[in-house]
């Protein structure tokens, strides 16, 4: 007799989330996510009220909730996803019930696949319960609707890669606890650790350079002298201005327009130090919230200079734009030869995207974790580890 692979797979699913329903902890921890994350969207919510803000509520409210919301489903997520998948084989084993289903027509991959496929399904089910909160936060009206499915399927995957994580480190040990800390390793250094190694690496791309000051000469700002210690603007003759020389200083210039085209170099040098980001920006790309932030498309309402630069109302649109900004590079050298150079104000869309490159890295770590534990499965095993239990 021989089952079919998918059917398998299905029967692994159903044992598998038939034991999860079972378990009045699991209603729990589904409670209690609801309640962090409703308190989370309700102190969002009266911040961004108007009797905390003085009678003024700003436009991107709605975003903000929701990208905020978004992001604490992430990041609690990221959390639970380890305690889900991690003891989903180390358990069995630990209980000696693996054995049975390894003594079934079950091969190891459907065991790995039935296993994967009910963490992620039962980490999908707190994704599920916050979709009430999402939905008070699209209420105020000013949510960016192309992003908000994108957002939620990418933290789908990104609790799928970590659910995958998990099995494979779980398949590959012995014992529950190693597992489940082996995971929270893992999940910590895409986390936390992308952004460590981020920042150390810019001490070395830390460059000395000689720069020189930028003038604007049809700027007539630059041509007024001001009192350093009171602001007020000094006339020709170098004496204060009177308020009606000043107004009549102010209409005359209210009209320029500030082009950073006619910026020139001036004689006057400097040394300082460029750090240049962008040769180390990679290294965010593996960053579960860099990946979901770069892949939300671009609110043309946040456009900010003709589109050159963008002010976004949420934290992902913010940590979009700081790893945009990182690729890009902050910092430059103003002259070369005397020659004004470029600054770094790329237009955001014309960057390429780092997060197929992140999910990449993602997936391979998971694939290589997972066929490294498939080959844990395998039986008959030829040598086990002392005090594994068998049956």
């Amino acid at each position: 007799m021989k089952l079919g692979y998918f059917a398998g797979v299905g029967t692994v699913v159903e044992l598998e989330l038939k034991q999860r329903l079972r378990s009045k902890s699991w209603y729990i921890m589904l409670a209690v996510w609801f309640a962090v994350i409703a308190l989370v969207t309700g102190l969002a919510a009266y911040t961004a009220s108007q009797s905390f803000t003085g009678g003024m509520v700003d436009s991107g409210t709605g975003q903000l909730m929701f990208e905020l919301v978004a992001g604490f489903v992430l990041l609690f997520g990221l959390l639970v996803v380890p305690a889900l998948s991690a003891n989903s084989i180390t358990g069995d084993r630990a209980g000696g019930t693996l054995a049975v289903l390894q003594n079934t027509l079950l091969t190891p991959g459907q065991i790995l696949w039935g296993k994967w496929l009910a963490a992620w399904i039962a980490a999908l089910a707190f994704l599920v319960v916050t979709l009430p909160m999402i939905a008070w936060a699209m209420s105020y009206g000013d949510v960016y609707l192309p992003a908000v499915p994108i957002i939620l399927l990418m933290i789908a995957v990104e609790l799928g890669v970590a659910c995958a994580i998990g099995v494979g480190i779980s398949a590959r040990a012995t014992r529950p606890l190693f597992a489940v800390v082996s995971t929270y390793l893992v999940v910590a250094l895409l986390t936390i650790g992308t952004l460590i190694a981020f920042g150390l690496s810019l001490r070395f791309t830390e460059e000395q350079v000689v720069d020189y000051e930028v003038v604007n000469p049809k700027d007539p700002w630059s041509q007024v002298e001001h009192d350093p210690e009171t602001g007020i603007l000094l006339g020709e003759d170098g004496e204060p201005m009177t308020p009606e020389e000043e107004a009549a200083a102010y209409e005359k210039f209210e009209d320029f327009v500030y082009r950073p085209e006619d910026e020139i170099c001036t004689d006057r040098s400097y040394e300082r130090t460029v750090i240049h980001t962008e040769r180390t920006a990679w290294l965010l790309a593996a960053n579960p919230f860099a990946v979901v932030a770069d892949t939300v498309p671009l609110d043309p309402a946040d456009e900010v200079d003709d589109g050159s630069y963008y002010s976004p109302d949420g934290p992902i649109g913010a940590i979009q734009m700081g790893v945009r900004g990182a690729q890009a590079g902050f910092d430059n050298v103003d002259c070369i030869d005397g020659v004004r150079q470029p600054g770094t104000t790329e237009d955001p869309r014309e960057l390429t995207p780092m997060w197929p490159l992140g999910l990449g890295v993602q997936a391979l770590l998971a694939g290589v974790l997972v066929f490294s534990g498939r080959q844990r499965l395998i039986t008959p095993a030829g040598k086990l580890a002392a005090g594994t239990r068998i049956a």
